[in-house]
């Protein structure tokens, strides 16, 4: 397609722009042939016309679509112009935070003015071993690339870092510098990675400055070369430094500094070892108060200062020397404030008023007077004789300057050649990595020497990037077969040549310096004489004769002459040099050694800025000029990048006001220019600048394909459709892998699939819109045949309603009519009937009250009547009675006579009835007290009597006013009518009173409900202390647990870090035998090349003998180990102890809690259950007493009432009858008590006897002439009766012994219950009162009160239970000595027991003779073996077994089982020696198998072993947690005389480093699948399709392995899972398995994810989320659920689920915050900005609702850590699972021969 049928309608432009350098703009009409004018509109929606050179033609550049923007590397771009790469840039840098780009071979690092978290250990291991395209662009992606390529051909390499002051130099220098150190471990010392990095703030103190442009700007450039070994570690280091800026050290301009080391002693002039420097504030000196600016914002000079001497220690300089260094800086400061005065028109002197001078001699220890003297004179040399010449103040002032400038040169030289001397090593590297650091391309306003020379280094170094990027395309052309035509790139070999050829400008510069009167001025004249008009790249100013131009790559620099002489030939007084070199100062005479002697290295030119630290200079290397030094070594620098495989680096400085993230158009375009960016962006774009695999090609485009174009090979499909779409074919090219593009096509190409898929869009959008429509249609039809169904019906049921209201209104009012008519009778007649009951009802009241008048009248005769009769009669009713008692007290004094008679006659009674005495008495005295009751009661009759005497006085009294009042009433009549209406308003009062009451009850009601309100508040308010109290016991336990896992990680960190300290001393031990024997070399594997681990991460630990024996053998090298290792045990030991103490805490307050639980319900169930039968038994008692002693008092009251009078003490009254009866029915209780006892015991002896009985049968049963039936006589003759007799006594006597100590007992026991009882009461009590008194308390101190006493209580249950558990371990210890004992008794016994039998049961009936066989003696579970065959015993149980034989023939765990029975047998045999030989030599042994064999397979088959041996011996160790599992037989076989707890502990640390050793291989095999499989592979076919940028990633160092796939990794799981099954390993061990390599799996697939931006896309999200339910089911069909996999799978569910939910509105940012709980805020972040659309429709996140989720995450409290931690590995735990196989049926099968095991 012509490129001008690409400037249509529509088609977005970049025009130039004064503000923006260039800005976009949209074609609003489309562009002919010949048109002058471009109708564009802008991004504000204004119109504008852009004229065209009519001359020139040039059009506009065109701007990539959307979906291009934010690419990766630059030259993936279809259109590579300026504008693009800015805007990418731009995009890049200020939305998505990226401040990384590739730009071809090129790395554009971009300053952020910020600190980033993407420098972490972290992020160094996910760049480890990667690609340098499969990973977003970083200065680690770089450094891995150098790394891999020198490991894999063999060859140096380099990485360029170049770019301006501020643009971050020197950090892109240290980080790359960082990964080195990090990724390839050390081979000699395993400190010279910190050294390296320890250099970086040594060089920074001494050869950085704050500056206008950067706070810590390197005024110098320096080289390193980082040495490697055959292994590629780390052995050593070199620095070369070029260019140093000496004139800093004596003038700085304004708002700059001089070198932080000077400012960095200032701050430390109050310490007391710098008081000897007389040093003071910065602002003292001139040498740093000259830029006004001494403090950088957020540095501390002082603590940098503590840095810097840590680096000086760290790299071997000693203290004295550190002070000698800071002695001679010091020094410098004072030369600076030494004055010279003028003395005449030609000399001067020094006026030393402030000893600055002195200051400097003492501390140079060179001699005042030779000072003073030759800084205010020199030599001159004739022919003949030597002149001592005085200079004027300024030659004076320039000579003092040039002195500081010489001795700061040579002490920075001093420092390099220190730094190289601690970095240095003994053996040659092998391969080296170059870290170029130097200036970018400089121009200023006023351009000197210095910048001259900075310039000229860039030229340089562009032309060796211009040859590598030219020599790079020629070779993928090459590869591709691709016809190669000749690039036109800028070749500045001219402007070297002009500079550094013969008679350039070096060379006429030194010429100028050679002549005695040579100046400034004549070397200009000099050089437009030469190159005037003859060279293309010199120019003249127009307005100077002291200045010229020279037209570098980057731009044109105009360079002022002033100074160029002086700073060439750096001249310095040969006297003053002369002497510093008679100091006593042994450390400052050093420093100018190289000047006296040839073949003492140099550091330094006299300027320094040629190269620095190298030792092949001699003493007229101090006469060379600056420019022929810096030649030279520019020189030897290309060769060695020349020789070395380049990397670049450009760093970009973004603004010049330092500001976090904010691009400046300007300042970027121009570094862009100077730094070759744009220069390898033009000779991609001449060529074929996309390309695209075949693959990818058909993936993308094949919407574009016709259905007869689709053909079996790719390349084929791929060639019909570009010749059909793009015409000409010089616009592609077809290579062996990949389609090349020119510049445009791409986008051409997706403007072709754009509309495409635009029309399909509106074919499928006109389809469904006329379903919508008729559907739509058809909807709105059936509506309105609906509306008109109910209309019509609504009609017809108004009409009908119309006709029945009509008929009812008729009918409405006929009956209307008649009822007002009847009413109107109704009225009538009714008042007719009121008219007569009115006047009936007058006559009748009157009536009435004539009769009620008549009735009263006679009511009150009659009642007066009465009256009257009742009291006559009461009179004389009352004198009769008082006769009758005088008659009957004189009946009764008669009768008591009587009764006393009939008294005596009571003995008569006693002794018929012996037995009753006591009986009686009592009864006497209860008829005392009855007499005494009666006598009483007597008394209270009289009184009653004279009470009642007066009262009928009081009587006759009130009858007498009665009558008084009787004649009253009848004057009184009128007061009836007031009693009335008192009586009225009573009755009032009493209904309101009733009122009253009803308002009480309804407020009592009121108060009963907010009782019960409160009641029910009361119990939630418990119901809620409750829970949350179990709540908090809950998060209590929660908290114990995870700091027992936490701790447990700890202590399995220390363990593999103890396991490798070991594997480093046996890896040392066997490096020096092998080194005593031959050198090997060893080349760098494929996968290990950016590990920091060794390759060989399995060694066997070493045991205390071993390390003992080491120290014996390497004691000098290796003490430092040895003394760590024995460190590491003791932490291990006692963190193992902590483990095991905190574990048994944990137990034993579970214990406790459950036991107090049930100890609790059981207690308070018991006690209140006794309480209450007690209670009620009790009160029924009570009750039946209390009743019949109401009873018989109630019978003895109406007796004595009754018989009050004569009679009561006759002997047939009735008191005396009820006491008779009273003895009677006692006398009967009591014989019927006597007659239950007497059966009781008959019932007990007859019992008894019964049982003698069936004894003696059962003794007698034998005796054959003993007679089964029993004669009565004999048994009477032979006394027996008698025995029987006594033997009945007996009995008796002892069920009285027994029922009284049960009755004891009981007795005790309900004491104890009820001493508990009353103890559970007080803690009932006590509780009570604590919880009325915590609920006063406020919420906090609640919690704290409750947990005190929980605390407190739970204390004195763990010490009550420890009590009780010491006790019991004392008795199990007891009972253990008893049955060793008895087991040593019982064996003895049986070994000399033998069967006797006698011959009757020999002989059979028949008389035949039996053969006798003799038993085998049954198989103990044992093995025997002996000494001699111990070696044999492991090398063929362990160290030569193979796994797959015995998991396929053999028992799971055999060798456990095995070595347990030999095991058992040494316990046995009481053996100590052969037990601990036994166990080490098996633990060392499968050591040195894993070592050896480090596959999987034999990694799961021992840690099966391991854990069922570790699990055998807390099986058989016979202690009672463990035993209560076992089988008695198993019980039988448990070990009796060691105690191998110590050893079960070092087994589970040997199954721990088993299992990490397995994780670690599981890891290496699953790695390099991961991501391909759940990123890069396609199983959702046509949903990810391919980004449309034809990405150039970047070649591989290795080989592309086969695709993996998601089914490979199932597949390689399904081997994981069905091998450790195999082996017998635990269930529960198998699902920490597979919950670690799902977090591996998780943890990679993040990681990957978060360091692509290709891979952020909502397709991509739906394909990870399609893996992972893929991954899923796969934990469903294993029965897998609850292992915790699927949870540590949600970090990446949620990054899926963030990549596919909606990204616009404020609802959605906080729709993401709730769902992403499982990731950080920073992933969350990076996820949004790494988003990118595949496709046109799909829209980029904006940065406003990046800030919005921002705002809302801010309040989260997490990591800051971006990448999970891949490494990281779950503690284990080793759950007991015993073994139910039973040791005496184990069958060593043949074939394992082991023969010499002998079955016990």
């Amino acid at each position: 397609m012509a490129a001008l049928e690409l400037y249509s309608k529509f088609a977005r432009v970049w025009i130039p722009d004064t503000t923006e350098v260039w800005r976009s703009a949209e074609l609003t009409k489309d562009y002919k042939l010949g048109d002058t004018v471009l109708h564009l509109q802008l991004e504000d929606e204004t119109d504008f016309e852009y004229k065209l050179d009519p001359k020139s033609g040039v059009l506009p550049p065109l701007r990539n679509p959307d979906i291009l923007v934010g690419e990766n590397d630059l030259t993936a771009l279809s259109y590579l112009h300026e504008p693009a790469v800015m805007h990418n840039l731009r995009v890049r840098f200020t939305d998505s935070k990226l401040i990384y780009t590739y730009c071809g071979i090129i790395l554009v690092a971009i300053n952020p003015y910020e600190s980033l978290q993407i420098y972490g250990s972290d992020i160094i291991n996910a760049y480890s071993g990667q690609n340098m395209g499969d990973m977003d662009p970083h200065i680690f992606a770089v450094s891995e690339e150098a790394y891999k390529q020198m490991a894999r051909d063999e060859k140096n390499q380099s990485i360029i870092v170049s770019g301006e002051s501020g643009a971050g130099k020197t950090v892109s220098a240290k980080y790359a510098m960082r990964y080195f150190a990090t990724v390839s471990g050390s081979s000699a010392e395993a400190s010279v990675e910190e050294k390296v990095l320890a250099s970086s703030p040594i060089m920074e103190a001494i050869g950085n400055a704050k500056t206008t442009r950067n706070d810590n700007s390197s005024r110098f450039g320096k080289y390193i070369e980082i040495g490697f070994d055959r292994k590629h570690h780390i052995i050593g280091a070199n620095m070369r430094t070029y260019l140093l800026e000496k004139s800093r050290v004596v003038f700085q301009a304004s708002e700059e500094r001089n070198y932080h080391i000077f400012y960095q002693l200032c701050a430390c002039a109050h310490l007391p070892e710098f008081e000897p420097l007389k040093l003071g504030s910065a602002d003292d000196f001139p040498y740093t108060k000259q830029g006004r600016s001494p403090i950088i914002e957020g540095v501390n000079d002082l603590n940098e200062m503590e840095a810097t001497r840590k680096a000086f220690s760290l790299l071997g300089i000693t203290e004295a020397h550190q002070m000698g260094l800071f002695q001679i800086l010091s020094a410098i400061l004072h030369l600076g404030n030494v004055e010279v005065k003028e003395r005449g028109s030609s000399s001067c002197g020094i006026s030393d008023e402030s000893g600055h001078l002195v200051g400097f001699c003492d501390l140079t220890e060179v001699s005042y007077e030779s000072m003073a003297h030759w800084l205010c004179h020199k030599k001159l040399k004739t022919a003949t004789e030597t002149l001592n010449k005085p200079v004027t103040r300024l030659e004076a002032i320039n000579g003092r300057d040039a002195l500081a400038k010489h001795i700061y040169a040579k002490l920075f030289s001093w420092i390099v050649s220190q730094v190289n001397k601690a970095l240095s090593t003994s053996s040659k590297p092998h391969s080296f990595i170059g870290v170029l650091d130097i200036y970018g391309f400089e121009t200023f306003e006023v351009n000197s020497f210095e910048q001259f020379c900075i310039n000229y280094a860039n030229e340089k170094l562009q032309q060796q990037f211009n040859m590598h990027v030219f020599k790079l395309e020629q070779e993928e052309y090459m590869k591709e077969q691709i016809p190669w035509t000749l690039i036109d790139f800028y070749d500045n070999q001219p402007c070297i040549n002009l500079i550094e050829a013969k008679m350039g400008l070096l060379d006429l510069l030194d010429e100028e310096c050679t002549m005695p009167k040579g100046s400034d001025d004549s070397w200009a004249q000099k050089l437009y004489n030469t190159h005037l008009k003859k060279s293309s790249h010199f120019e003249k100013p127009r307005m100077s004769n002291k200045a010229f131009i020279i037209l570098h790559f980057a731009d044109k620099v105009e360079y002022q002459c002033d100074g160029f002489l002086e700073k060439n030939k750096d001249t310095v007084n040969e006297e003053q040099i002369n002497v510093l070199k008679a100091s006593k100062f042994a450390l400052l005479v050093e420093l100018f050694q190289d000047e006296e002697t040839p073949a003492a290295p140099s550091s330094s030119a006299p300027s320094g800025r040629a190269k620095v630290g190298r030792s092949t200079q001699s003493f007229r290397e101090h006469k060379k000029s600056v420019g022929l030094q810096f030649r030279n070594s520019l020189h030897l620098l290309m060769d060695t990048l020349n020789a070395t495989t380049p990397h670049y680096v450009r760093c970009i400085k973004p603004n010049d006001i330092k500001a976090p993230f904010m691009l400046d158009p300007h300042r970027a375009v121009q570094q862009l220019r100077a730094c070759g960016v744009l220069e390898t962006i033009r000779i991609s774009s001449a060529g074929f600048p996309s390309r695209w695999t075949y693959q990818e090609f058909f993936s993308r485009y094949r919407v574009l394909m016709r259905q007869k174009e689709f053909l079996s090979d790719r390349k084929l499909t791929c060639q019909s459709v570009l010749e059909r779409l793009v015409q000409n074919k010089d616009k592609y090219q077809f290579g062996k892998t990949k389609i090349f593009f020119r510049a445009g096509q791409v986008a051409y190409l997706e403007k072709l699939r754009a509309d495409k898929l635009r029309a399909a869009c509106i074919h499928i959008q006109k389809t469904i819109r006329c379903w919508l429509a008729r559907k739509k249609y058809l909807r709105i039809r059936q509506a309105a045949i609906t509306l008109q169904r109910y209309t019509r019906g609504h009609q017809a049921r108004c009409l009908c309603k119309t006709m029945r209201r009509t008929r009812a209104a008729v009918i409405f009012q006929k009956y209307t009519r008649m009822w007002a008519a009847r009413r109107q009778f109704l009225r009538q007649r009714a008042a007719a009937v009121l008219i007569q009951r009115l006047l009936r009802g007058y006559t009748a009241r009157l009536e009435y009250k004539r009769l009620v008048c008549e009735h009263k009248a006679l009511l009150i005769q009659r009642w007066v009547r009465g009256f009257l009769a009742r009291w006559r009669f009461r009179r004389i009713k009352r004198a009769v009675v008082y006769l009758q008692c005088c008659v009957r007290r004189m009946l009764a004094r008669r009768e008591l006579k009587k009764l006393k008679i009939e008294a005596r006659s009571v003995e008569h009674y006693k002794k018929l009835n012996f037995g009753m005495e006591n009986k009686i008495m009592q009864l006497q005295r209860k008829l005392d007290e009855q007499h005494k009751d009666n006598r009483e009661l007597s008394e209270q009759i009289r009184q009653m009597e004279s009470h009642s005497a007066t009262e009928l006085e009081k009587l006759h009294m009130q009858l007498k006013t009665l009558q008084e009042a009787e004649e009253e009433s009848r004057h009184r009549g009128d007061l009836v009518t007031s009693l009335q209406e008192e009586l009225e308003l009573v009755r009032q009062e009493l209904e309101k009173n009733k009122e009253m009451v009803a308002e009480l009850n309804e407020k009592n009601t009121l108060l009963k409900s907010e009782k019960d309100e409160m009641n029910r508040l009361i119990q939630e308010q418990e119901q809620q202390l409750k829970e949350k109290s179990e709540s908090t016991h809950q998060e209590a336990t929660e908290h114990l647990q995870a700091q027992l896992n936490e701790e447990r990680f700890r202590y399995q960190n220390l363990l593999s870090e103890h396991l490798k300290l070991e594997e480093r001393c046996a890896d040392l031990r066997s490096e020096k035998e092998a080194a005593e024997l031959s050198k090997h070399d060893h080349n760098r594997a494929d996968s290990g090349y950016s590990s920091s681990q060794s390759d060989s991460v399995h060694s066997s630990v070493l045991t205390g003998s071993e390390v003992s024996s080491l120290e014996r053998e390497d004691a000098g090298q290796t003490a430092a180990d040895v003394s760590l290792l024995l460190k590491l045990q003791r932490r291990v030991a006692e963190l193992e102890k902590e483990k095991m103490d905190l574990q048994s805490e944990m137990d034993t307050k579970e214990d406790q809690l459950q036991l107090e639980q049930t100890k609790e319900l059981e207690d308070c169930q018991r006690v209140l259950g006794a309480e209450r039968d007690y209670e009620a038994l009790k009160r029924q008692e009570l009750e039946s007493d209390n009743k019949k002693l109401k009873k018989d008092l109630q019978e003895l009251r109406q007796s004595l009432s009754k018989g009050s009078g004569s009679k009561l003490a006759s002997p047939g009254g009735q008191a005396y009858n009820v006491l008779l009866e009273q003895l009677n029915s006692t006398t009967e209780e009591l014989e019927m008590r006597k007659e239950e006892v007497l059966i009781l015991r008959s019932q007990l002896v007859n019992h008894e006897a019964f049982k003698h009985k069936e004894t003696g049968t059962e003794g007698d049963s034998g005796d054959s002439s003993r007679s089964p039936t029993l004669d009565l006589h004999e048994l009477n003759e032979d006394g027996e009766l008698w025995m029987a007799y006594e033997s009945l006594k007996e009995t008796n006597r002892i069920l009285v012994s027994q029922l009284q100590t049960q009755g004891q007992s009981h007795e005790k026991e309900v004491e104890g219950l009820r001493a508990e009882l009353q103890q559970l009461r007080a803690e009932l009590d006590h509780q009570q009162q604590m919880l009325s008194n915590s609920l006063e308390l406020p919420h906090d101190a609640l919690i704290q009160a409750s947990l005190q006493h929980e605390i407190s209580r739970l204390t004195q249950q763990n010490m009550d239970l420890l009590e009780q558990m010491g006790k019991q371990d004392k008795m199990i210890r007891k009972l253990k000595k008893h049955l060793k004992i008895y087991m040593k008794k019982f064996g003895e016994a049986e070994g000399v027991h033998i069967e006797q039998s006698s011959p009757e049961n020999i002989v059979g009936e028949s008389g035949r003779t039996v053969s006798i066989v003799r038993k085998e003696r049954d198989f103990q579970g044992m093995l025997e073996y002996r000494r001699e065959d111990e070696s044999k015993l492991f090398k063929i149980l362990i160290t030569e077994l193979k796994p797959r034989g015995v998991v396929v023939n053999l028992v799971t765990g055999l060798p456990a089982y095995i070595l347990l029975m030999c095991l058992r047998h040494a316990d046995y045999a009481n053996d100590d020696q052969r037990v601990s030989t036994l166990l080490n030599s098996s633990i060392n042994a499968i050591k040195n198998v894993l070592k050896k064999r480090g596959d999987f397979e034999t990694i799961s088959f021992w840690l099966a072993n391991t854990c069922r041996f570790l699990h055998c011996l807390r099986q058989y160790s016979g202690e009672k947690a463990y035993a209560k599992h076992n089988t008695p037989r198993q019980n039988e076989h448990c070990l009796t005389n060691f105690d191998l707890s110590e050893y079960r502990q070092v087994l589970s640390d040997l199954g721990i480093q088993i299992y990490q050793q397995l994780i670690r291989v599981i890891e290496n095999i699953l790695h390099p699948k991961i991501a391909p499989a759940m990123l890069e592979q396609e199983t959702i076919q046509g949903v990810m399709g391919v980004k449309p940028t034809g990405m150039r990633k970047r070649t591989p160092s290795f080989h592309e392995e086969g695709s993996h796939s998601l089914e490979s990794i199932l597949k390689q799981l399904d081997v994981f899972y069905y091998t450790l099954l195999q082996h017998g390993n635990d269930t529960e061990l198998v699902r920490q398995v597979i919950k670690q390599q799902f977090y591996v799996i998780c943890s990679v697939t993040l990681n990957n994810l978060l360091l692509r931006k290709d891979m952020c896309s909502w397709s991509k999200g739906l394909q990870i989320r399609y893996n992972v339910c893929q991954l899923e089911e796969w934990l469903l069909d294993k029965d897998l659920q609850g292992s915790g996999a699927r949870e540590s799978l949600e970090p990446l569910i949620q990054a899926a689920q963030l990549l596919q939910i909606k990204k616009k509105s404020q609802d959605d940012a906080g729709a993401i915050c709730t769902m992403c709980t499982a990731l950080t805020t920073e992933q969350i972040v990076k996820i949004l900005r790494l988003y990118t659309p595949v496709n046109e429709f799909e829209e980029r996140v904006s940065i406003s609702f990046i800030k919005s989720v921002q705002t809302l995450l801010k309040d989260r409290k997490e990591s800051s850590q971006l990448l999970m931690d891949a490494k990281i590995i779950f503690p284990v735990t080793f759950p007991f699972n015993p073994s139910p196989v039973a040791l005496e049926t184990i069958q060593i099968p043949s074939s394992l021969n082991l023969n010499f095991l002998t079955p016990v």
